[in-house]
């Protein structure tokens, strides 16, 4: 049975190593560089525009605070929201990253500290910061997911529609969505695509970071379905869908707080 289904190739998850010394490049930290980069192409020159409000300098700090943001909060998330039995085993864990991942929510939580951080220091509305960030993400977060498949972690579902793969590292062997596919696209390409158009035209403060909210949190709450759990589910609810909830909430919550305040603005001018 299996035979009709593509078997995925076991990729090593290290490019190259300097000798024995452990040190080297891996596809994962490859792929979140070159969404690094992408965003800070997209974001220098958007700061170039004319009235941008953003000179390089102001990019680069962000950036640079974000990624810190992304790093901490992501590997802190991920062992507090997946992995907190080993941590009490072993409070060790937290910083063994090669043996452990990174979670978005827990990223998205550091980067909006780096934003508070970075508008406080930069005399700059919160809501101006993050919806200069939001549309930079998306991309990053689509290379993110190609190095999740790249390292067969985090794959789907046992299924048998045509386009399952089997993944070397599943001691089952089944076939399975390749959910990390369906998340690079619907998280990096789809989504880059949505906010990009949708900051074409002038918008409310706040309108975009709510947009961002609103549509990660829809999109991987549908994946959830096919994704297999890290943790068991609650009340009919994988870990991720429960933590996505209040970002689709809050985001719709965000969107309209932020016309509402725009129409009173107009309103009152």
């Amino acid at each position: 049975m299996n035979s009709q289904y593509w078997h995925v190739p076991h990729f090593d998850p290290v490019i190259f190593s300097i000798g024995d010394s452990g040190i080297g490049l891996r596809w994962y930290g490859l792929m979140y560089l070159l969404g690094f980069l992408f965003a800070r192409w997209l974001a220098v020159g958007r700061s170039r525009q004319p009235n941008s409000g953003w000179t390089v300098e102001q990019v680069d700090t962000l950036l640079f605070n974000g990624f810190m943001g992304v790093f901490l909060g992501g590997r802190i998330g991920d062992v507090m929201f997946y992995h907190l039995d080993d941590f009490f085993r072993d409070p060790l864990y937290l910083f063994r990253v090669w043996e452990g991942g990174m979670s978005f929510h827990g990223g998205l939580i550091g980067v909006i500290i780096a934003m508070l951080w970075t508008s406080r220091s930069q005399h700059r509305n919160f809501w101006q910061t993050a919806d200069f960030v939001a549309p930079l993400i998306p991309f990053g977060l689509g290379m993110g997911r190609i190095g999740n498949f790249i390292n067969l972690e985090l794959w789907g579902r046992v299924t048998d529609v045509p386009w399952a793969m089997i993944f070397p590292t599943d001691p089952s062997a089944l076939p399975r969505h390749p959910s990390q596919l369906y998340e690079a696209f619907l998280e990096g390409l789809v989504l880059f695509i949505i906010l990009n158009l949708f900051i074409k035209k002038p918008r409310p403060m706040g309108a975009v970071s709510g947009l961002f909210l609103v549509c990660y949190g829809f999109f991987r709450f549908l994946v959830e379905y096919v994704r297999e759990p890290e943790v068991g589910d609650f009340l009919g609810l994988t870990r991720g869908q429960q933590l996505c909830l209040p970002m689709i909430i809050g985001g719709a919550l965000i969107m309209l707080w932020a016309y509402r305040r725009n129409q009173s603005t107009i309103a009152t001018n």
